[in-house]
């Protein structure tokens, strides 16, 4: 459910992949993104601000891990804004993610909690 309303053309979004499907799509030189995604029909990706609940709910005690910085501009046209879970909107992508838009890709590792932890450097650039 699109609800029309734009981010700014310079943020920065983010997806956590498993390492092994990144590295397949730098291979292929496309994401077609996980399981869940092509279930969904969307790659779901987070904002800083939503980083760490997605986290939380789906990535606590896993591990093989990385997390990816794309800029919203480059994902134009295919980047909606949709409500999800509380209402909050959460950037989804319509299409295959081109794996050489990525600004960066950091291995993420395991918190003292299992949930993976973040440098908040990484989110600072």
């Amino acid at each position: 459910m699109q609800d029309g309303t734009a981010r700014p053309h310079n943020s920065i979004v983010y997806k956590v992949a498993l390492a092994a499907e990144w590295k397949n799509a730098i291979q292929l030189g496309r994401f077609y993104g996980s399981d869940d995604d092509r279930r969904d029909g969307f790659i779901h990706l987070s904002t800083a601000e939503q980083l760490h609940q997605t986290l939380e709910k789906h990535f606590i005690g896993k591990s093989g891990l990385v997390l990816i910085a794309f800029a919203t501009v480059s994902l134009a046209p295919s980047l909606r804004w949709e409500v999800s879970r509380g209402g909050e909107r959460f950037p989804h992508h319509y299409a295959e993610l081109s794996a050489n838009l990525a600004l960066w890709v950091r291995p993420l590792s395991g918190g003292s909690s299992g949930v993976p932890a973040i440098d908040p450097a990484w989110l600072a650039c």
